[in-house]
C-alpha cells in the first residue's frame, strides 16, 4: 500500500519511519523545512522505546507535493487539529480514485470535519495511544512501552476488509486492533488528551507526573468526568480511560471510590517512560496549542446538550489568558483549578 503521511510530527515520523523500515511505501510530507531537509540529507532518526534507527525515508516539503506521480492508496492526516481542513484537501489531491482512503490520525474529534471534505465513504478513523516526541529536526523519540498502539475503525462502525488491512499494516509499528465503536474510543482518548495535555502544558509536568502526583491527578479526574458526561449525552459508550471504567471516574469526581481510582491511575504510569504530552511540547516551542479542539471542544459540545463543564472551561480560559508563545509552564499555574476542587 502506498501511504502518504500529511504531517511528519512526532507521531507521523514514528509511524512513517517504522512503516518504511518494515518495507512499506510511505511518504512523509511536512511544513517544517529544517525537519524535512534533515530527513532528506541524513535520514530519519528514531530513538526511545522503539530502539535506535536511522531510516532513509521519503520526505517532501509541502510545496514538493506537486511532484507526486503515483497516487496514494491511503493518506494519513497527522497534523494538528487546527490544520485539518487544508491538510485533508492536500491529501485528497494525491489520493487514488476511487478506492483510496483518508485516515484521521489526530488527537481530538475531527472525523466529521475530514469526512466533510473527503467524503464519509472514504474516511476512516485511527485512535492513537502511542507516545512520541519531536525535539529536534530529523529526530523523533518514542516514549510508550510498545504495549500501546492503534485502534482503526469505520465511521459507521462496520467491520470492513479495508479497515482490517490498515490494522495489519500498522501492526508493523505497534499493536493495532479494529474497533466497531470508533466514537466511544474517540471520546475515551479525548478524555485522556483533555486530562494530560493542558495540565502538562500549564505545569510543565510530564505524562507520568500528571497521573502520579496528587494535585494534577485530582484535577484530571474532574476533567475526565465532564468529558464522559458530554460524550454520553451524545449517545456514545465511552470506553475505559487509562484502563479505568468510565463510570468509576464519574463516581470518583463526586467522591465515590476516589482513592481507588487515584491508585489505579498512578499504577498505570508503568506504561509511560517520561514523555511530554503534545500540548506541553507546543508550549515549550512557543507554538499555538490544540486546547480549543480538546477541552474547548468538550465545553462547546457540553453547552449544546446542557452539560456543565467548569473544569474544561477554566482550562481554556487559563491557556488563552497566557497567550500564544507566552505561557511559562509552572505548577503554580494550576492553582485556580485547585481552588475549584471539591472540599
Amino acid at each position: 500500500m502506498r501511504i502518504g503521511i500529511i504531517g511528519a510530527g512526532a507521531i507521523g515520523s514514528i509511524v512513517g519511519g517504522l512503516l518504511t523500515k518494515a518495507g512499506h511505501d510511505a511518504t512523509l510530507i511536512d511544513q517544517w523545512p529544517e525537519h524535512v531537509e534533515t530527513m532528506k540529507q541524513k535520514g530519519l532518526r528514531l530513538s526511545g522505546t522503539c530502539g535506535e534507527h536511522t531510516i532513509p525515508v521519503k520526505a517532501l516539503h509541502i510545496h514538493e507535493a506537486q511532484s507526486i506521480g503515483e497516487p496514494f492508496e491511503a493518506v494519513f492526516i497527522a497534523v494538528k487539529s487546527y490544520d485539518t481542513e487544508w491538510a485533508t484537501a492536500l491529501g485528497l489531491r494525491y489520493l487514488q480514485e476511487p478506492a483510496g482512503v483518508v485516515v484521521v490520525f489526530q488527537n481530538g474529534i475531527n472525523d466529521e470535519r475530514v469526512a466533510a471534505i473527503a467524503g464519509k465513504e472514504r474516511t476512516l478513523g485511527c485512535v492513537i495511544t502511542i507516545g512520541a516526541g519531536l525535539y529536534e529536526p530529523g529526530h523523533a523519540m518514542r516514549t510508550d512501552t510498545g504495549k500501546l498502539g492503534f485502534k482503526i475503525g469505520e465511521l459507521d462502525g462496520r467491520d470492513t476488509e479495508r479497515a482490517r488491512e490498515l490494522v495489519r499494516i500498522l501492526k508493523d509499528v505497534a499493536p493495532a486492533t479494529l474497533t466497531t465503536n470508533l466514537g466511544g474510543e474517540r471520546w475515551s482518548k479525548l478524555a485522556v488528551n483533555c486530562m494530560a495535555n493542558p495540565l502538562a502544558g500549564l505545569s510543565g509536568l510530564g505524562s507520568a507526573e500528571v497521573r502520579s502526583q496528587p494535585v494534577p491527578r485530582r484535577i484530571a479526574i474532574q476533567i475526565a468526568a465532564e468529558v464522559i458526561k458530554v460524550g454520553r449525552a451524545y449517545g456514545y459508550e465511552v470506553e475505559p480511560i487509562f484502563g479505568i471504567e468510565a463510570q468509576r471516574l464519574v463516581g470518583a469526581a463526586e467522591g465515590r471510590g476516589l482513592a481507588e481510582v487515584e491508585a489505579d491511575m498512578a499504577a498505570g504510569t508503568q506504561f509511560l517512560t517520561g514523555g511530554r504530552p503534545s500540548l506541553l511540547q507546543d508550549v515549550l516551542k512557543g507554538r499555538r496549542t490544540e486546547v480549543d479542539y480538546l477541552n474547548g471542544y468538550v465545553s462547546e459540545q457540553g453547552r449544546k446538550v446542557g452539560v456543565k463543564t467548569p473544569f474544561n472551561d477554566a482550562i481554556v480560559r487559563l491557556i488563552h489568558g497566557h497567550g500564544v508563545g507566552r505561557l511559562k509552564p509552572d505548577p503554580k499555574n494550576l492553582e485556580p483549578l485547585v481552588q475549584m476542587l471539591p472540599r
